[in-house]
Order: C-alpha cells, then sequence, then structure tokens
C-alpha cells in the first residue's frame, strides 16, 4: 500500500509539471526542482514505512520467543536430586508403562536389562515404542509407572543434568549449526582441545575427509549441514558422541537414511564407538544388528521376544517374520 500511494504520488506530481512545462508556465529547470524534491520527500518516508515493518515484525518475532520461553519444562529434577554417579552403564528397564496420551498406551510393562559393556538392540514394527524408550532414557518425559535404573540407581531420583551427562547419541537426524566443521564436532564437548576434537574425528573416520577440503576443519558446513552428504553429517554425530565420551551410547536409527556402501561405513564407525561402551540400537533395518549380544523385539508396546539373532530366527516369532520381510524386499 504504501508503495502505490508514493508511486501514485509521484506520477500525479511528475504530470502536473510536465503539463505546466509544455503549457509554457513553467521552464525545464522548474521540472528538475520538483523532481529533486520529490525525491528528497519521499525517500525518508518509504525509509520510515520499511522501519516500522521490521519493528513491527521484530514485534511479533520477540512474542513468540518470550511466550516459548515461559513454557513450563513438563520433567524437572526435585530440588535436592542428588547427580548421578554411573560406574559401569548397566540400564534395567522394570515393568515401564508410558502413554503420550491417556487413550494410547505405547509401552505396556516392558522389562529387559542391558548388561555393562554390552550392545542391545531394539527393533520392532513402527509405532511399537522404540524411539519413546530413549525419550524415557534422556527424561524427556517420566515413566507412567515403572522404573528405568543405570547401574542400580533410579534415573528419576537423581538430576536430569548428570545423568544425561553419562549418555550420548546418534540420532536420525543429525542437528548441525551453520558454523565450522570443527564447532560442530566440539559441541559434543565444548572445553574440548584441538587435539581431542581432531582425534574423535579419526575415530569416526571423518579426519581424511575433512582434510581433503581446501579450509580443513574451518569449513562451514551450511544451514542444518546442506553441505554435507548424509554420511558425512552422520559421522560427526559419531564423532560428537566419541568426544562427549559417556557411558552409554544410543543410536536411534542411525543409518536409516543411507545408501548401502556408506551404511557400511557408518557401522564399521559405530562398532568401534561402541567398543567397552554400554550401547542402545534402536533400529528398522534388522541386517545392521544382527551382530548384537542381545535383541529386544517390541510390538505393540510389549516386548515380544528377546535373543541373540540365532536365536529369534530359531524360535519362528515376531523377529523371524521381520527378517523375512525385510529380506523379500531387498
Amino acid at each position: 500500500g504504501q508503495a502505490f500511494i508514493i508511486a501514485f504520488a509521484v506520477t500525479a506530481m511528475m504530470t502536473m509539471a510536465a503539463s505546466e512545462v509544455v503549457s509554457g508556465k513553467m521552464t525545464i529547470g522548474d521540472l528538475v526542482l520538483i523532481n529533486a524534491y520529490i525525491i528528497q520527500l519521499f525517500l525518508p518516508l518509504n525509509f520510515l514505512g520499511f522501519v516500522y515493518r521490521e519493528i513491527k515484525r521484530s514485534l511479533a518475532d520477540m512474542a513468540r520467543m518470550f511466550k516459548i520461553l515461559d513454557q513450563e519444562t513438563t520433567v524437572v529434577s526435585d530440588t535436592n536430586a542428588p547427580p548421578l554417579v554411573a560406574s559401569g552403564g548397566r540400564l534395567e528397564f522394570n515393568n515401564v508403562c508410558f502413554s503420550y496420551h491417556p487413550d494410547r498406551q505405547i509401552l505396556k510393562n516392558v522389562s529387559f536389562t542391558v548388561p555393562a559393556g554390552s550392545s542391545v538392540a531394539i527393533v520392532g514394527p513402527s509405532g511399537a515404542g522404540k524411539s519413546t524408550i530413549a525419550r524415557l532414557l534422556f527424561r524427556f518425559y517420566d515413566a507412567s509407572s515403572g522404573e528405568i535404573r543405570l547401574d542400580g540407581q533410579r534415573l528419576r531420583d537423581h538430576d536430569i543434568g548428570s545423568a544425561r551427562a553419562h549418555m550420548g547419541v546418534v540420532p536420525q537426524d543429525t542437528v548441525l549449526f551453520n558454523d565450522s566443521i570443527f564447532y560442530n564436532i566440539q559441541y559434543g564437548r565444548p572445553d574440548a582441545s584441538k587435539e581431542e576434537v581432531e582425534r574423535a574425528a579419526e575415530l569416526a573416520h571423518l579426519h581424511g575427509f575433512i582434510k581433503q577440503l581446501p579450509a580443513g576443519y574451518e569449513t562451514t558446513v551450511g544451514e542444518r549441514g546442506l553441505k554435507l552428504s548424509g554420511g558425512e553429517k552422520q559421522r560427526i554425530a559419531i564423532a560428537r558422541a566419541i568426544l562427549k565420551d559417556p557411558e552409554i551410547l544410543i543410536f536411534d536409527e542411525a543409518t536409516s537414511s543411507l545408501d548401502s556402501g556408506t551404511e557400511q561405513a557408518i557401522l564399521k564407525a559405530m562398532r568401534e564407538v561402541a567398543q567397552n561402551r554400554t550401547s542402545l540400537t534402536i533400529a528398522h533395518r534388522l541386517s545392521t544388528i544382527v551382530d548384537a549380544d542381545q535383541i529386544v523385539v517390541l510390538k505393540d508396546g510389549e516386548v515380544a521376544e528377546t535373543g541373540t539373532h540365532k536365536e529369534l530366527l530359531a524360535k519362528q516369532g515376531v523377529y523371524a517374520e521381520l527378517w523375512e520381510l525385510q529380506k523379500t524386499k531387498a
């Protein structure tokens, strides 16, 4: 509207001035003078309109930001909650029940144990509650009933920050900042030195790729890592987890969107990282977890089966059905 008013007013005034020049009542110099006056008048007015619009937009953004900041955290630690001290990484789920909505139960009396230093995979159909288990571990939510223990200590009784400090996650969708590769790896432990960051990159099989880049570790990854491939982003997530050096590693569908070649490279890096650590792998592709020490099969929010890959195939149950289905699709 402002642009239309200015354009219409300038056109009208210049048309009137031109007609006066044609009739001989004004000179060409008068026309030039009027044009200069109009420009000096409307440029500041246009700028003020721009400033007004930006202020209104910024105020709206600020209002939304403060509304988010005012939201109460759903899960908080008790005032005098002691810090959680991990000594090995043994995880226990005892009769855990959970629902996002009262009308729909997600987990129903889920019980399993992850021994310290072992690898456990959680598989099952979509909607069975696999990713919910990871969210409960990080205490984004608290279980409706039952308990989750880390090295015999109930998570609910301890400080949330100290519990999360013992866990590292490699998610399906890695969140990267529009900054350097070095910054994005160091985000796993902000006080880490340059040598520690490079060591983490080497363990994640990322160091060689970075050295080939003209700017090396200072290469900007772009918004959400758009300048990197899916495999490179996943390796950065693995390097972050290595740098954090947690007792428990959680791989949440870490290879679901990768091609077969990249997937094998990522799986190799994941196995090397998970050595001597407790690892929990949430997966859809059963081929990625065949060497897990234990596989927990979820169905309709319940533990349907547990065992190794060979044991579960021999049972000819839910896992065997999923395995045959994926082999057929392949």
